[in-house]
Order: structure tokens, then sequence, then C-alpha cells
């Protein structure tokens, strides 16, 4: 980093810059107990695709345990939240319409540990966006549940949901029923009410949390009606809780027979691929849908590969454990682009496993070829040092991810806190970028399609948690792209410190390729100043060479942001009028909206006039 000096006086650059679409998103800091007013804009974050959908992050501490609420309300745009785990891909949880009031979104969440999360607040589906508010805060503990009323096999219950029920920790009220099951024992649990839409949810109680293992909403066949065939996966007491799908009260009546057997499955060994027809004449799943059912058998250890295609329907595969019947996974699109299955597992146990072969709606029926196949261990990764490119070809005679995607793979050895690059490029297919640790199986810790910002190449950037061994993979985007590729590993060294900027003073510096980024790619020098409570400062960024963008936040070994502007001195040049809220020292970052701008600019930190 070129790191700026320090000039007693302001000035300002007033040159025009032609801006570029923002794809760069910080995560802000949230209290919990604390409410925002935001908006989401052209300027904030973007996932892309058929599903694409714009979000501003919130990063919150929590308590392991502590019963949390957030809601988020928009006349512009319908509201969804999702909560993940800081640096986790996947959600730990979402709600679309949870506040019952039209398209506003609430979201119910106990995190199992103490830890970071980041909270999304998004549009459903779109890019849209407009103004919204977000407020996160801890909800009261429960009341204590009353005891279960017992139900046996064969047993009809008459009852009512009223506001004096106790309370799921998603919301709404429910009532619970205890019955015991012996071990692959299938019931069938039925949930009828006409005062509101019933749902019917199974589990077991795990001290003093319900741990759901089966649910149903509209059985088939019986319009809002619940219908849940459910298989005992081990002897003992369960659970069985009658609630509502929005916040409903009113009249219900709970039924607990046996189920008939299960369908019989036909005999599939692992490397045989069978032709088959979903008909008049398929049997039915347990949700009432045409099903084939195949069994196969499987070594403890035994990695398989299984897929099904049809040219008549959109095909859904699911996995079954056979001794207990509990899904171990399932798959709609994953073969492909199209709408073929695949799925990927290494299956833990030895035994028997049971396949179901379906349509993914209620009505698909036409022909189809399933197969199923040893997945070969994963070669040997090729060694890749700091400072080279490889060049390389993907061909279908490559791996497969468990997606169907072909790649290459490489290890290198970094060290704890090393921040790291790499950059795929190709012009046959668009690029993307895994990183994973290298003991075990290959887990991505991050991952990257088009960060380069320059069409479809990629650019990962990831700081190592410990030192070690790590893999990249270099693949397609899509199961069906191959051809050349080159990868560059660039050691990108620790992370910068902040320099030190005084109240009243001005800081000139440059962006370079060698400086901080973020996740989304823009460059950025940080600054730290100290600050008395209630201190009322004005920030201001310009720069001739790139757009401008102020992020400000706590002083720490993790950034948090506080505020931040883009354009409020003019078209390309920031300015933040900010009230310290105590004593202490805060970072300022000084960057660019976009990625991959670099650049001279000028920082200044002055008290308000």
């Amino acid at each position: 980093m070129k790191r700026s000096s320090l000039v007693a006086a302001a000035s300002a650059l007033a040159l025009a810059w032609a801006a570029s679409p923002a794809l760069a998103q910080d995560v802000q800091g949230l209290r919990i107990g604390a409410a925002v007013d935001g908006a989401l804009t052209e300027t904030d974050a973007a996932t892309t695709g058929e599903d694409a959908y714009r979000y501003d992050a919130y990063r919150f501490e929590a308590r392991a345990g502590q019963r949390l609420e957030a809601v988020l309300r928009s006349d512009a745009f319908d509201a969804y939240l999702a909560i993940y785990a800081e640096g986790g891909d996947e959600p730990l949880a979402e709600d679309d319409d949870g506040l019952g009031e039209g398209t506003d979104a609430r979201l119910r969440f106990t995190p199992e540990t103490s830890g970071t999360y980041v909270l999304r607040a998004r549009t459903l589906a779109g890019l849209e966006g407009g103004d919204y508010s977000l407020s996160l805060r801890e909800r009261p503990a429960p009341p204590r549940a009353p005891r279960p009323v017992g139900l046996r096999v064969g047993d009809e219950r008459a009852g009512t949901l009223t506001d004096r029920d106790p309370e799921q920790e998603d919301g709404g009220r429910y009532d619970a029923y205890t019955f015991r099951a012996s071990a692959g024992q299938r019931v069938i649990v039925t949930l009828e009410s006409e005062a509101f839409d019933p749902l019917v949810r199974v589990g077991r109680m795990n001290g003093a949390d319900f741990v759901e293992l089966a649910q149903n909403d509209d059985g088939p066949d019986d319009g809002l009606n619940s219908r849940l065939v459910f298989t005992a996966p081990t002897a003992g007491e369960y659970l069985a809780r009658v609630t509502a799908i929005r916040d409903g009260e009113g009249a219900y009546t709970l039924g607990l027979s046996e189920a008939p057997p299960a369908p019989p499955a036909k005999p599939i060994a692992v490397g045989d691929s069978i032709d088959g027809n979903l008909n008049d004449e398929t049997g039915l799943n347990d949700d009432g849908q045409r099903t084939e059912f195949y069994r196969f058998t499987a070594e403890a250890g035994q990695r398989v590969a299984i897929e099904m295609s049809s040219k008549d329907f959109d095909t859904y595969l699911t996995l079954r454990q056979a001794s207990d019947n509990s899904v171990l996974d399932q798959d709609d699109d994953g073969a492909g682009s199209g709408t073929d299955s695949r799925i990927v597992r290494t299956l833990e146990t030895a035994g028997d496993y049971v396949i179901e072969a379906r349509a993914l709606g209620d009505d698909g029926e036409g022909r189809f070829t399933l197969k199923i196949s040893e997945v070969a261990p994963p070669p040997a990764p090729s060694a890749i040092t700091f400072g080279q490119t490889v060049e390389g070809e993907i061909t279908p005679e490559k791996p497969q991810n468990d997606e169907g995607k072909h790649y290459d793979a490489y290890v290198f050895t970094g060290q704890e806190g090393q921040r790291v690059q790499a950059v795929l490029r190709s012009g046959d297919f668009d690029a993307y970028l895994e990183i994973s640790a290298a003991d075990g199986e290959f887990s991505a810790l991050s991952s990257d399609d088009d960060g380069l910002a320059e069409g479809t190449d990629s650019r990962l950037n990831f700081t190592l948690p410990s030192s070690g061994d790590y893999i990249l993979r270099a693949s397609p985007l899509s199961n069906e792209g191959k051809g050349l590729y080159s990868l560059a590993l660039i050691d990108r060294g620790p992370e910068p410190k902040p320099g030190s900027i005084l109240v009243g003073a001005t800081a000139r510096g440059t962006l370079s390729l060698s400086d901080a980024l973020i996740d989304g790619g823009a460059y950025y020098d940080a600054y730290r100043f100290q600050a008395k409570k209630d201190e009322k400062l004005r920030i201001t960024l310009v720069s001739n060479a790139f757009d401008a963008f102020i992020d400000l936040g706590e002083d720490g070994e993790d950034f948090t942001s506080l505020a931040t502007d883009d354009d409020g001195l003019s078209d390309t040049h920031a300015k933040l009028d900010w009230t310290a809220p105590e004593d202490g020292w805060f970072v300022v970052r000084a960057r660019s909206l976009g990625p991959n701008e670099t650049g001279a600019y000028a920082l200044t930190v002055e008290r308000q006039p």
C-alpha cells in the first residue's frame, strides 16, 4: 500500500468520473434491540441468475439459546429475511411473509452456539428494491408448555387452538400430543380444520428443545388439511404438534392411524442403468406422488452418483436410509442446466438404501433413465505456488464435483492471516473458483463467479483462517462448460494496518492493486481517528480517479460498519456527517464504490461547522 501523508488543510478534487455499476457490499453493524431505516438501491449487493435478489447485510453478536426476532417492513418490495453464520453460505433460517401483515417478514431464530451472525434484509425476488425498516430484538422466555395429551393408534382427538396455547420458536400457537412407536413403524397423522390452514409437525424432545423430524401442510387430495405418513426411526415416544400456517385459531381434529406398508422397491446395483416409466399404474409415495422405488446395497464409505434423466418431465430424486426411512439427500436439477437430477453421496454405513425416482410436480409422467455408479475418490491435486500462473484444460474426462461440474484441483501452503488471491480466466467458459482446507473432504470455505468484474472471469480473495494446506478448484460455472483456462495464485500478504488521521486534517493517498479489498472487490485504505462522545464530525472523500465511498466503523479486530456514504458531496464524491456514539477510536475506510478501481484521493476528517 502506498500510505498517504497527513497535511494540515483540506482540498477538493472535482473532476468527472464515469461511474460503473456497484457490486460491492459491506456488512453493517446491528445491535440487538436496535432498529434501522434503510433502502435497497442499485449500489447494494445483488445475487445473479434467474432468482436474483438485492440485499443489505447486517452483522450482530448473539448468545447460544438467545431468542431473537427480526422484522423487515417495506411498502416498496416483498420483504424477505435470512440469517447466516458469519462466513457461511447457507442460511440457518429464512422468512418471507411471517409477520402475517401482507408481504412483510418476521424471522424468529435461536442460535445453537454463541458467535457472530449476519442478517440479510432482501427482496423476495428481483432487483427493484426501495425503502425499508428493520428491527432486531430479543424475545422473552416462553411460558412453560403444558403436558402433552396422550394419543394412541386409532385415536381421534378434537381440540381448539387459542391465544392461551404455548408459542413455537418461529411463531404461532400449538397443541402437543404424545404417542409411542416401535422402530420402523409407519403411522398416518391427520389434522383437519375449517377454522385455519393446519400444519402438523412430528418430532422428539431434546431437553427443552423440540427437534422436528417431519411435517405436512397440505396432504394429497385433502385441500388445506394435513396428512403425514411418518416412519419412526427408533422405538420411543414422539410428539405431534398441531399448529397453523398463519397465526390461526379455532377447532380441529387430530387423528393417528396405522399406515400401510411402504411400496415395494425394485432391486438395483451400483453400476446399473435402467429405464423406467411413470404412468397411471405407478405406485404412490407417502405424499401421494407417482414414484418408482429402487433398493441397493452399499459398503461403508462408498461414494455413489445417482442420476435420473427424462425428456418427458422434470425429474426429482430422493435418497433414503432403508433401515429408518430417513432422508439423506434430495435433488431437482443437479445434473446440469436442464431438469435432470443428480445426487452424489458418501454413504457412511454399510447396508441398504432406497432411491425414490419421480417427477418434480404431482402429475409428471413419461419415460426416464436411472443410473447409479461408484464415484472414484478425487485425484491428488497439482501443486501451485504463490506468484505462479498455470494453464490447463477442462475436459469431460476430468473429475466431477457433487454438482456434476468437471474441475482441476491445485494445492498450496499458506499461513494464518495470509491474504491470498486466485484469478481464473477463460475464453471458453464462465469461470468459477472454490477454496477448501486440504484435510478431509472438499468443503468450500469461499467461492467466486465473476469477481474480476471483467466479463465472466473469477477473482477469489480469501484470508486463511489457519496455517496449512489449502485446495483451489478451477471449474466452469455450468456442468457443460469445458475448454482452456489460466489460473494465477497471488500472495497479498497480511491485512494492512490502518493509518491514522487527526480530526481537522486531510490525508492524501492512492488506492493501488496492493491495498486491502472488501469481499466485493473494491480497494480501500483505512485510517484510525479518536473522537469524543456526541462530537459531530464531517468526513469527505474526493477523487478524480474513482467513485468515492466512505465506510465508517468501530476500531477493533473485526471491522463493523456504523455509517456509509456514496455521493453525499456530489455525483462521485462522498460526504458523511456523523455523531460519535461514545468516546473511543474509530476507523474510516476510503474506498471505491465499485471493484477494480484505483487512483488518487483526498480524505478529510473535521468537525461539523
